[in-house]
């Protein structure tokens, strides 16, 4: 059985970078990939996460003050 996964979407690679930094200081695992062409058509990245670590993501993007675009399960 594959495990649901998302991604985190932000306005800039250096947030990506940031608030990946952050998760993984705090235990979950995340992954920084190219953003779903379904999603945006801007060359980007994103964070992936397990669907599960939603709550705990949105969480630790809140605290840090980065702006994100959103969750979105993938």
């Amino acid at each position: 059985m594959k495990t649901a996964m998302s991604v985190l979407l932000v306005y800039s690679t250096s947030h990506a970078l940031r608030i990946e930094k952050l998760l993984k200081e705090r235990g979950i695992p995340c992954r920084l990939v190219p953003v779903p062409r379904h999603l945006s058509s801007d060359c980007g990245t994103c964070v992936r996460f397990t669907a599960s670590d939603s709550e705990a993501v949105k969480e630790v993007a809140d605290q840090s003050g980065i702006e994100i675009q959103g969750i979105f399960e993938v």
